[in-house]
């Protein structure tokens, strides 16, 4: 049986969960559509002629630069994940469209995107050979953090437009509260 195999809880995705709950909500979208768009021409190296899990980029791209509204974005995610699903049998490339639906709708909120890890290491996984997939795993999440660590530092440099919803900074991170209202349920049980 074919399934995800990662989640929020795995081990190895820790320090970059940590990383992205003290991010700014702009820091995460410009880390997760880099991610999206590396993974967006990987899907389409194998499935040229399939053009959701694009669109989806270029779509909560427009979103976050403030010249589509939500509901445009939305529906391109959606379409990403039904490619996903018509191509479900192909569990390598349906993780990566996952992947990519799931990093764009980190425009929506932070808690969205650790989904683009944790579709793109189970498909890393999937297409490595059992004694490489840790190894190949661990430097994936390396490269990730650095590349977070990287639009960290360098979120302020860039020079777009944002739609008026990501340039808040009173709003709390999603993530970590996500977290914290985890804990609290677990100190009560």
């Amino acid at each position: 049986m074919r399934k995800i195999l990662f989640s929020r809880e795995s081990d190895c995705l820790q320090p970059l969960l940590s990383l992205i709950e003290k991010q700014k909500h702009r820091t995460l979208v410009l880390w997760a559509l880099e991610y999206a768009e590396e993974l967006a021409h990987k899907f389409e190296r194998k499935y040229p002629d399939e053009h959701r899990p694009r669109e989806a980029v270029e779509s909560c791209r427009a979103w976050a630069q403030g010249r589509v509204k939500m509901p445009i974005a939305k529906k391109a995610i959606h379409a990403a994940h039904n490619a996903a699903t018509e191509i479900a049998d192909d569990i390598v490339y349906c993780s990566i469209a996952r992947a990519i639906g799931q990093a764009v709708a980190t425009v929506h909120v932070e808690t969205h995107a650790i989904g683009g890890p944790v579709y793109a290491l189970t498909a890393l996984t999937y297409e490595s050979d059992k004694e490489n997939a840790q190894v190949a795993v661990a430097k994936e999440c390396d490269r990730l953090y650095e590349r977070l660590l990287y639009w960290e530092m360098n979120v302020d440099t860039v020079k777009t437009s944002w739609a008026e919803f990501l340039l808040r900074n009173d709003v709390p991170n999603k993530e970590r509260l996500h977290r914290e209202k985890r804990e609290q349920k677990a100190r009560m049980v």
